[in-house]
């Protein structure tokens, strides 16, 4: 019984952080019109927390395995839920974007425990099970967060979206004292690699604002410049993890060829998965005029096919190998991509999204728990807490880095499309030179306030069409990239049953 409780404390913590993600992307439009933000302030409502959870889970993941990892799931879900207060009372969308900072910082400590308290509770083949028992239960709490974030949106506020942590944050921190038992990678030196975390979190930082700039109708030299200064900070931070004695991405770690392989396949499959995701509730809310919650419950299929799927999954990779269901999943993920860039203006939800939401859970069913039983079957059990946080790492800076890459194919696809529906209008010469000089009020998703009336039905229709062809574009984009994963997991992961540890050398601090 014991066993048991760590898991539902593992899912209940790491449904806070799902449930979390998809309610506040459901309520992005919401939040965008009410603040009055503009598109690139809310890409960092969603990036400053991703920037801080993928450059900060890594030290996460080494603090759990050397102080203690139950003691670190709580002080992760404690700081999650006091961020998701502060983001409920935000007066604006600058003290948003600090308090989703917070919330970053709170996951990068809580997320990477969760699954190595599971890791290290059921050993062998009950392992593969466990993980994909909390795989499902994660997912199918984490559909709470569309629909009741969509709710709240539409009938009382968005700042409930971040309040509902607050009861979840109560009942885990008591499952925590009360029935998880402390573990931790015994006889390792109490050394946490700072620097390491100050350059990653530069690096991916500066690239990002680079990106974001680059989206804007602006955009110069030096915001190449400055995504240029991020690279070479990142290079800097692998140059120094290399060279580092107490690394917290130690190089040893990818001397496992499947360990290597799975975290490649996981960058690009979340590369596609983060961004293009993303645009889909301003797709729902702003294009195809649905109401926040039935944007939230939209994408309800998708989860509950993974609750349905993954405990099958997750033994299935134990049985024939990470490598069949990982291709698979991974192509059925492209064909789902597909199948959202098809749909055009209007129709019934069934006849156009809803098939691609299918696709894209049954593909994430194959997907989700044979990797991340692949990733914890090739690395030291005595590092699993920095295992997953490394993947979790690459996972979320893959996220990271697509909303900001795919926001500047979106950005020139939006342009293109609007530019074309307003030439077709017959709105005055004011609006239509408004169209021009403020194209990025427009890329928003909505019409601007000072429109003038008459020409605000024609204007916001060629808003509609202008996102439209840029969603588009994002979802056949992510569509190429999945496929890419579906072929790296097919030709370089090892086809054999039998996974290979990495070295015992892959120690860290």
């Amino acid at each position: 019984m014991g066993k048991t409780w760590v898991l539902i404390a593992a899912i209940l913590g790491s449904a806070m952080t799902f449930i979390d993600a998809t309610a506040v992307n459901v309520a992005l439009p919401v939040i965008q019109r009410e603040l009055q933000a503009s598109s690139d302030q809310m890409q960092w409502v969603i990036e400053s927390y991703a920037l801080f959870l993928s450059a900060l889970i890594l030290v996460g993941g080494s603090l759990g395995d050397l102080f203690g990892r139950k003691k670190c799931f709580a002080i992760g879900i404690a700081l999650f839920a006091l961020a998701s207060a502060a983001c409920a009372l935000a007066p604006s969308v600058a003290f948003l974007i600090v308090a989703r900072s917070a919330q970053g910082v709170g996951a990068a400590l809580a997320m990477p425990e969760s699954l190595a308290l599971v890791s290290v509770a059921f050993p062998g083949a009950e392992r593969g099970k466990a993980i994909g028992t909390w795989s499902g239960f994660a997912s199918i709490m984490g559909a709470v967060g569309p629909l009741a974030g969509g709710f709240l949106t539409q009938t009382a506020s968005w700042r409930w979206v971040f309040a509902i942590n607050l009861p979840l944050a109560a009942v885990v921190l008591a499952l925590i004292v009360r029935r998880v038992p402390e573990s931790r990678a015994e006889g390792a030196d109490r050394t946490v690699d700072w620097s390491g975390a100050t350059l990653a979190t530069l690096g991916l930082g500066t690239l990002v604002y680079g990106l974001i700039r680059l989206q804007l109708p602006a955009a110069g030299p030096a915001d190449a410049a400055t995504a240029g200064v991020g690279v070479v900070l990142l290079a800097a931070f692998v140059i120094a993890q290399r060279r580092a004695r107490h690394p917290m991405m130690p190089p040893g770690l990818f001397a496992s060829r499947t360990f290597t392989i799975a975290n490649v396949y996981t960058f690009a499959l979340y590369l596609a998965l983060g961004g293009s995701l993303y645009f889909f509730p301003y797709t729902l809310i702003d294009v195809q005029q649905y109401t926040p919650t039935a944007a939230g419950a939209a994408f309800l299929p998708f989860v509950l096919l993974q609750f349905g799927l993954s405990r099958w999954s997750g033994g299935l990779s134990a049985k024939i190998g990470a490598r069949p269901p990982l291709a698979i999943g991974a192509a059925i993920a492209g064909a789902a991509f597909v199948a959202f860039a098809l749909p055009g203006i209007g129709g019934s939800y069934w006849t156009t999204y809803f098939p691609a939401v299918v696709l894209l859970g049954i593909g994430a069913a194959f997907f989700i728990a044979p990797l991340t039983t692949a990733v914890f079957d090739s690395s030291d059990p005595a590092l699993s807490g920095l295992a997953s946080a490394m993947n979790n790492a690459i996972a979320r800076a893959a996220g990271l880095l697509a909303i900001a890459l795919l926001g500047i194919l979106f950005s020139a696809t939006f342009a293109r499309g609007f530019d074309g529906a307003i030439a077709a209008t017959n709105v005055g010469p004011a609006t239509r030179a408004q169209a021009v000089s403020e194209r990025a009020r427009f890329a928003a998703g909505t019409v601007p306030a000072d429109v003038a009336r008459a020409d605000r039905a024609a204007a916001g229709l060629a808003v509609r069409r202008g996102y439209l062809a840029g969603f588009r574009s994002v979802m056949l984009a992510s569509a190429g990239v999945a496929f890419l994963a579906a072929l790296i997991a097919l030709v370089a992961l090892p086809g054999r049953r039998a996974i290979p540890l990495a070295p015992a050398t892959a120690t860290v601090g």
